[in-house]
């Protein structure tokens, strides 16, 4: 279980009505990319909630918002404490299973996306968690990838690390000035691969802030994720999608291609993903009904543990 407080959120300071609120636990899988981006997108909307992590030199929290992880749910309420269990919806395989007894489902899953079947008992479509500031920088510079190996073979993650990743980061070096990948695992291999690159910066998304860095890049390149697609909709943004790693990732890019046409970013010699148009352009997102999805899925999760912690079940 692990406490993710967002950058873009100022620390609490004495006297300040965060400080004294009342104290929820936030938790997220700080290896699954979409589960750390959910979390941080909910927590930006939590004012006058003191936001912790689990300590047993302290109560238990009010309420607590955990994530994807299943585990840290049932322990919390085996303690007592009312959870707001948010999954990030992918299909196949790791599809979300019904919530952890008790517990108030969500499952973050777009209004617009085409569905692999209905929700499991007892959760409810979040629709598009966007993040909550959704203006980008004016003088924008260089490439923000944003990468996804939860869940994805040793021998596929390898591959694309030591091949396309590569290539894609020099050649976005060269194209753009510079290149920040942010990825959820696989640190050390990343690093490894691209260490001949000292231009290219590596987060572990979990310690970064990647949709302040979205706010900044010029260029977004981003694995096939929920929380990508969130923010480039949220922003009207360009995005080339990554080639797709895992089942999960195949899925989702599968179901996207029926209403969506991205751009795919497996070529780092076209021009057209490091172009002008790329850097300015607003994407397809007017392609999408805006009846279907409101972008607000991160207030509502706010909202009903706000409800939680001030008044428990």
């Amino acid at each position: 279980m692990a406490l993710l407080t967002p950058a873009e959120d100022p620390p609490a300071t004495p006297g300040t009505r965060t400080a004294h609120g009342p104290r929820v636990l936030l938790s997220a899988r700080e290896d699954q990319l979409d589960s750390t981006l959910a979390l941080r997108r909910v927590a930006a909307h939590l004012g006058g909630l003191r936001r912790t992590g689990w300590s047993e030199l302290e109560p238990p929290p009010v309420a607590a918002l955990v994530c994807d992880d299943a585990a840290a749910t049932e322990r919390l309420l085996d303690l007592g404490v009312p959870v707001v269990h948010l999954e990030s919806g992918p299909c196949g395989p790791h599809a979300a299973g019904a919530p952890p007894g008790r517990a108030l489902g969500r499952v973050h899953r777009p209004g617009w996306l085409p569905s692999c079947g209905p929700p499991a008992r007892g959760t409810r479509p979040t629709g598009v968690l966007a993040p909550r500031r959704t203006g980008r920088s004016r003088k924008r510079s260089g490439t923000l990838l944003l990468l996804s190996l939860w869940c994805v073979p040793d021998a596929d993650a390898a591959a694309f690390a030591s091949g396309a990743l590569r290539d894609l980061a020099a050649a976005a070096v060269r194209r753009t000035g510079s290149c920040t990948v942010v990825a959820d695992t696989g640190l050390e291999l990343l690093r490894s691969a691209l260490r001949e690159q000292p231009a290219v910066r590596v987060l572990r998304a979990a310690e970064a802030d990647p949709d302040a860095l979205h706010a900044d890049a010029a260029v977004f390149l981003a694995s096939p994720v929920l929380g990508a697609l969130a923010l480039a909709q949220a922003r009207r943004a360009p995005l080339a999608l990554l080639p797709p790693l895992g089942a999960a990732q195949r899925d989702l890019a599968d179901r996207l291609a029926e209403v969506l046409p991205l751009p795919s970013a497996d070529d780092p010699a076209d021009p057209a993903l490091w172009g002008p148009s790329a850097a300015a352009g607003a994407g397809p997102w007017h392609l999408l009904d805006p009846a279907l999805d409101d972008l607000r899925g991160a207030q509502r999760v706010a909202r009903t543990l706000r409800q939680l912690a001030l008044a428990p079940l």
